[in-house]
């Protein structure tokens, strides 16, 4: 069967079982399987929200996949209801965002409600991935990724809470968020540099730290990267450090794009408090 045939069976499936659920409804209906018809409904629409997808027709997979998460809740089926909702989150992300969103927000409430914290923090990501790319609002990709973060280090997955964190730093130091920023890399640095397998990245954490220090005050910058030295020693031998106090760090190992961003907000500050000096 080609698309076409795929999509007009799952019209048909769809209609189908909007009758069920409305015969399950009425007097004679409760009185003749009406539970069992709305279960019935339930695998309808999930059947017709594949063949859609098959005919990719996403709008039409998520919405049949909303009506299957709906009537799971109806039925109490807590877990199916939310896969439902997953499942018409990742439909939803191939032709509307917002709705996807939504989808993925009804899922995660679930889920905190069933306690499973670590499953609803990866679809705050999802969401925060969706607002970043598709939508293009950094301030609530960092909320997303900062509840993710909340709900990882609640369920001691600290390693996935400091992805998450450093997301955040990232999007607060593009945003001249400063103070949080350096409050982020301070802490992710602080909680890997004991651990042997991640103590090498510590250093630049401590050095996006010290980048966004120098951006709000250079004196207060030098104090933070003494800090830094006494804290984790190998700060000290490091390019990174050896950068803040001699410059010629890109000749050495060339800057990505982030850090050469507050690079040049440094240079603007200091050129700033020339003229003011002038």
């Amino acid at each position: 069967m080609d698309n076409s045939g795929k999509e007009k069976e799952a019209i048909q499936l769809m209609a189908d079982a909007d009758k069920k659920v409305k015969t399950s409804g009425s007097f004679l209906g409760g009185m003749f399987g009406g539970p069992h018809k709305v279960e019935e409904a339930c695998e309808m629409y999930c059947r017709a929200a594949n063949m859609f997808k098959m005919a990719k027709n996403w709008n039409a997979a998520g919405n049949a996949f909303c009506q299957a998460a709906r009537i799971h809740m109806q039925l109490q089926n807590k877990h199916d209801s939310a896969t439902s909702f997953i499942d018409a989150g990742n439909a939803f992300k191939k032709a509307d965002p917002s709705e996807a969103i939504k989808c993925l927000n009804a899922a995660v409430d679930i889920y905190t409600d069933m306690g499973r914290f670590t499953i609803a923090a990866k679809h705050h990501i999802t969401i925060a991935e969706i607002y970043e790319s598709e939508l293009v609002d950094i301030e609530k990709a960092i909320a997303h990724y900062e509840q993710a973060a909340d709900y990882y280090k609640g369920e001691e997955s600290n390693s996935s809470a400091n992805k998450c964190l450093l997301k955040v730093g990232a999007y607060a130091a593009q945003l001249e968020q400063y103070a949080k920023a350096i409050e982020i890399y301070e802490q992710v640095g602080s909680s890997t540099m004991d651990n042997p397998l991640l103590k090498y990245s510590a250093k630049e954490y401590f050095f996006k730290a010290s980048l966004c220090h120098f951006i709000v005050d250079e004196l207060n910058a030098k104090l933070a990267v003494e800090k830094y030295e006494e804290m984790f020693p190998a700060f000290s031998d490091s390019r990174e450090c050896k950068l803040l106090k001699i410059k010629e760090f890109d000749s050495i190992s060339r800057l990505d794009q982030w850090q050469t961003t507050m690079l040049l907000r440094i240079k603007k500050t200091i050129q700033g408090d020339e003229g003011d000096l002038k």
